[in-house]
């Protein structure tokens, strides 16, 4: 059962875990889900190859980057309640047109 305060989901998340809120917030239903929690469905690896950039410097891919590698936390990028910008976006002008909130 949703609260009064549930915002809806991403269509292409709610086909896969429907309300089972839960499913993502591993941490309770009032903190962001854990890194763990996006990775039982979203390989970074898939993520790295499917985000690399061809047209510019292969560090600016937003999966596998200069600054963090691999390891930058899911949540600083994406919200699936509320949009976001990407971290990356208060010091880079680049943008990522298939970004994903």
């Amino acid at each position: 059962m949703l609260s009064a305060q549930a915002v809806e989901l991403r269509d292409y998340h709610k086909a896969v875990i429907g309300n089972d809120c839960k499913a993502c917030h591993d941490n309770g239903i009032k903190q962001f889900p854990s890194d763990q929690a996006c990775l039982k469905c979203h390989n970074i690896e898939d993520l790295a190859l499917k985000t690399a950039r061809n047209d510019e410097d292969k560090w600016q891919n937003p999966h596998n980057n200069l600054h963090y590698g691999k390891e930058l936390p899911c949540q600083e990028c994406h919200g699936e309640h509320k949009a976001k910008q990407p971290l990356c976006s208060d010091c880079h002008t680049f943008k990522y047109d298939k970004h994903k909130e």
